[in-house]
């Protein structure tokens, strides 16, 4: 990445969810302080935390490109999933694309039948292409099958007490006894294998997978309690046959378990998927000098604090001294809670009360309007005959360029 100039400002969004994509985002806002201050420089760096959107802030990123690919959907169906490809061998696989929520209607959400056999098939094709290294975000899944189902598309049999193959989900996992590896692709040893994690959660227990995420993906609480002794008997097998303690590696209950039991299997390396896309795209080195880091998503809120991208881009931003303002199409942090997080200050975009469709479908708008509206307030450095004026005009609050 090439650095810019001193009292450039760093433009750092995730996406926003159903309404506009991390790099949307970024272009949005950086258009409405480059409106008002247009000899100011901005970088524009989308980020991501391993959910939806670490696609697109990766290729951005690596100035990579996708592949589309035919996968399997969280029931087994075929569906399309892009895969990314950037220079250098590695690829990006973005679980949500082939076993996510929102792949499913409501009325199919089922974790007790629900796989990730779509992820085997993207790192499948990914080590037909010949990558060295995959990154797998693992945020926004259907899931609850600890990963096995990608790994059974990798090669690996799940066996019962009387040696019948299982096909690997929920409602399945504790009826495996043992864990054949004999036909897992013998690629996966020569590959690097990064989980981008979006929480960090234990694989199981009262906070873990199933208890924390099984309710929003159709469990009731018998199916929970069902899920969760499932992952806590998986953990004794994958460490029978592996080595590894799954109750000991960081975020393993990401994705339904699937960090956990891909750690296990495939010896992936679950991290935190913020800073893995913060280290990608050089965004540390392109906050030194800057004047001002704008950061943000659609909803900024407690959860913020664990593991979502503003939160982290903030404290990249505070690490060097720079203010890092965060927007949001829903605040519900208060000053301090903001404070807290590292935010100067934390700004919703919207003017005016409105429907929830009206409000996503103006969010390009507002971000733009919302970075004029910074740019205004900072100065950024600039001089008064460089300096223009944005204000609302008329009664839509919408933005009009003056001067």
């Amino acid at each position: 990445m090439s650095q810019a100039g001193s009292g450039h400002v760093v433009v750092a969004p995730a996406h926003f969810k159903d309404a506009l994509s991390a790099p949307r985002a970024a272009r949005a806002i950086a258009a409405g302080i480059r409106l008002v201050a247009p000899g100011v420089e901005t970088l524009e760096r989308p980020m991501a935390d391993g959910g939806e959107g670490t696609l697109d802030a990766l290729v951005a990123a690596g100035d990579g490109s996708r592949r589309g690919v035919g996968v399997r959907d969280p029931l087994g169906r075929p569906v399309a999933a892009d895969l990314g490809l950037v220079p250098g061998g590695t690829a990006v696989v973005e679980l949500a694309r082939a076993s996510g929520l929102e792949l499913l209607s409501e009325t199919e959400r089922d974790a007790l039948r629900t796989n990730t056999l779509g992820v085997g098939d993207l790192i499948r094709e990914a080590l037909e292409l010949g990558a060295t290294r995959i990154v797998v975000g693992l945020g926004g899944s259907a899931t609850n099958d600890a990963g096995l189902g990608a790994a059974h598309a990798l090669g690996v049999r799940f066996l019962d007490r009387d040696g019948e193959q299982l096909l690997p989900c929920g409602a399945n996992l504790h009826e495996i006894a043992t864990i054949d590896t004999a036909g897992l692709d013998p690629r996966v040893a020569d590959v690097q294998i990064d989980l981008a994690c979006d929480v960090d959660v234990p694989f199981h227990g009262p906070a873990g997978a199933a208890a924390t995420f099984g309710p929003q993906k159709g469990a009731n609480e018998e199916a929970v309690s069902h899920l969760d002794r499932g992952l806590a008997h998986v953990a004794q097998v994958l460490g029978a046959v592996s080595g590894v303690d799954v109750a000991s590696v960081p975020n393993a209950g990401a994705a339904g378990g699937t960090a956990g039991g891909l750690a296990a299997l495939l010896g992936a390396r679950p991290t935190g998927g913020a800073q893995l896309v913060i280290e990608a795209s050089g965004l540390e080195a392109d906050l030194l000098g800057a004047a001002l880091c704008v950061t943000g998503e659609g909803r900024l809120d407690e959860q913020t604090a664990h593991g979502k991208a503003p939160a982290a881009v903030a404290s990249a931003a505070g690490a060097v001294g720079v203010p890092c303002v965060g927007v949001a199409g829903q605040l519900r942090l208060g000053p301090r809670g903001a404070r807290e997080l590292g935010f100067a200050a934390a700004l919703p975009i919207g003017r005016e009360p409105r429907a929830l469709a009206d409000a996503l479908s103006a969010t390009e708008t507002d971000l733009a309007a919302m970075g004029a509206a910074i740019g205004g307030l900072a100065r950024l450095g600039a001089t008064d005959g460089e300096r223009r004026r944005a204000r609302p005009s008329g009664p839509s609050g919408r933005w009009k360029l003056e001067g």
